[in-house]
C-alpha cells in the first residue's frame, strides 16, 4: 500500500534533486537514485511506486529544472500534496503526469501512514478517514489518463481541453 512522506515548507527543487546529480552528471539511469540526498537520505531507496508526498508551503521553488520532477516520476511517485507550489514545478508535475493537489495535510497525515490517493476524484483515504482534495481540472485529467500532458501531446496532436480538429 502506498505510504506518506513528509516534507516541511520551502522543499526547492535543489533538495529534490541536488544540481550535481542532474542526469548529465549521474546519469540517465542513476539520477533518481539521488531524490532528496541530502535532506531524506533514504528517500529513493525505500519509496514505493505511487507513495505520496505530503509538502509545506512553497514546493518546488528554486530553478524550473525539470529533472527534480523527472527523478520522482522515474520514481513512481503517486502525487504531491501541498498547499502552495512554486508554478514553474507545477507545471513541469502537471506535464510528466505526476499529479499536484493544493490542499494543508501537513497537520493531519504523517510519515509512513498508509494511504490511496483516487487522482480522478481527488480523494485521499487512510484507514476509514477520507481527504477531499481539490479535483483536478477536466483537462489534466484527460492528459493523466494518458499518462501526461506531453504523452497527450504526442498522441492527439493537440493540447488537453482543446476541441479536437
Amino acid at each position: 500500500m502506498p505510504r506518506v512522506w513528509k516534507f516541511g515548507d520551502s522543499v526547492n527543487t535543489d533538495d529534490i534533486l541536488p544540481g550535481k546529480f542532474a542526469p548529465f552528471m549521474a546519469g540517465e539511469d542513476l539520477f533518481q537514485t539521488f531524490a532528496f540526498h541530502y535532506i531524506r537520505p533514504e528517500f529513493a531507496s525505500q519509496v514505493r511506486p505511487g507513495d505520496v508526498l505530503i509538502g509545506g508551503r512553497n514546493w518546488g521553488l528554486g530553478s524550473s529544472r525539470e529533472y527534480a520532477p523527472q527523478a520522482l516520476k522515474k520514481l513512481q511517485v503517486g502525487g504531491i500534496i501541498a498547499p502552495s507550489f512554486a508554478r514553474i514545478h507545477y507545471r513541469n508535475l502537471l506535464n510528466l503526469g505526476i499529479p499536484a493537489f493544493e490542499a494543508d495535510l501537513t497537520g493531519v497525515l504523517e510519515d509512513g501512514d498508509e494511504v490511496t490517493l483516487d487522482v480522478a476524484s481527488g480523494v485521499l483515504t487512510r484507514g476509514t478517514e477520507t481527504f477531499q482534495l481539490p479535483p483536478p481540472p477536466a483537462f489534466l485529467t484527460e492528459a493523466l489518463r494518458e499518462g501526461s500532458i506531453l504523452a497527450f501531446f504526442k498522441k492527439y496532436g493537440r493540447f488537453p481541453g482543446e476541441p479536437a480538429e
